[in-house]
């Protein structure tokens, strides 16, 4: 267990909901606000904004190697898609102050160290290191030495590098370490999450876990919510419009709130409290079935098999007593659907 900004997660607490405004902004600093008023209003715990430029995520070529030829983003270099998408750091601190003065807490995803640099002195009170990113564990050993949170995605990475990144932070002293399950697909599909899989990162790493959902309803989040994921990160929207490379897999304000509720509902709903019973299943318990006798019989009688019958209500014996019963004496008359109980014998 770890905090952000007061706000525990880990084992036993609410899942903690990032709304990722990625590029939604749509290059607009004031849409980009009001998303994350809206993230607020929906009631995510968390705002996450991204910090690069394209000149500190690629080279401005059109070679081969820089070219985007398939996908959501096909058509591109990569210095025109980050171009496009890029928060200007610029913009970082009016945006953190705007998140402050709305009581939300505000973080984001360095891809370098004059990110976190710029980040260290807006007062991040975490990082998040994207799927990407897993293998530079020069800049996951920079971000961790901050001794900030450490939430980490894990799309495409396998477990030898999601150890190789966690043992990064860890040696840096900090062990304030969540490793989100993600798939880097966009969208994904949920059968490509593998959901079972949050539970073998939890048993091979000794972190909290957590989903990065890139598909394009709340089912997955809900479910690795009930599997035990402590923290939720969602890309998010203020609305409909196509306003960056990363909308049509961002879920809105509504849909946002509803991830919110759903996880949280998932979140009760699987506890476990060793089958102690609510008191409104206990009342059920006189629907259960009992043993009734089936006839008006006299003091005196010895129990017949044909006497009683196993019914439904539950206000006689158990039906485990069926047979022990059979062959005892009555010490009072009883009537047909009276219940038996040990009063009725010797």
């Amino acid at each position: 267990m770890f905090e952000i900004d007061g706000q525990k997660i880990g084992k036993g607490f609410k899942p903690y909901i990032v709304a990722e405004l990625s590029a939604n902004h749509g290059g607009d600093i004031e849409r980009a606000k009001s998303s994350i008023k809206a993230a607020k209003e929906s009631g995510a715990n968390a705002v996450k904004i991204q910090s690069y430029t394209p000149d500190t995520m690629t080279l401005n070529s059109t070679k081969d190697d820089f070219l985007i030829n398939e996908g959501l983003w096909k058509g591109y270099n990569l210095y025109q898609l980050y171009k496009e998408a890029h928060t200007p750091f610029e913009w970082h601190e009016e945006l953190f102050k705007f998140a402050k003065s709305i009581n939300i807490t505000i973080f984001s995803t360095p891809f370098d160290e004059s990110a976190v640099d710029l980040l260290e002195k807006l007062k991040t009170p975490a990082y998040k290191i994207a799927s990407f990113e897993i293998t530079d564990l020069p800049l996951i050993k920079y971000a961790a030495s901050k001794q900030k949170p450490m939430l980490i995605s894990t799309g495409m990475a396998n477990l030898n590098e999601i150890k190789e990144a966690i043992d990064c932070c860890k040696k840096q002293g900090n062990k304030k370490v969540l490793i989100f399950h993600c798939i880097s697909k966009y969208p994904a599909d949920i059968l490509d999450y593998q959901l079972g899989d949050i539970n073998l990162l939890k048993k091979e790493f000794n972190v909290e876990i957590g989903l990065s959902d890139h598909t394009v309803s709340n089912l997955a989040s809900s479910l690795a919510t009930a599997l035990g994921a402590c923290a939720i990160e969602k890309h998010f929207k203020l609305d409909e419009t196509d306003c960056g490379p990363d909308s049509s897999f961002s879920v809105t304000p509504n849909q946002l709130k509803s991830l919110v509720t759903e996880c949280n509902l998932s979140f009760e709903a699987s506890k476990t409290n060793f089958l102690r019973r609510t008191d409104s299943e206990k009342e059920n318990k006189k629907f259960r079935r009992s043993i009734y006798f089936i006839k008006n019989l006299s003091k005196g009688h010895i129990l017949k098999k044909n006497d009683i019958k196993r019914v439904r209500p539950g206000y006689g014996l158990d039906p485990k007593y069926f047979d022990e019963i059979i062959g005892k004496k009555l010490t009072r008359d009883v009537q047909l659907a009276q219940a038996v109980t040990w009063k009725c014998f010797e």
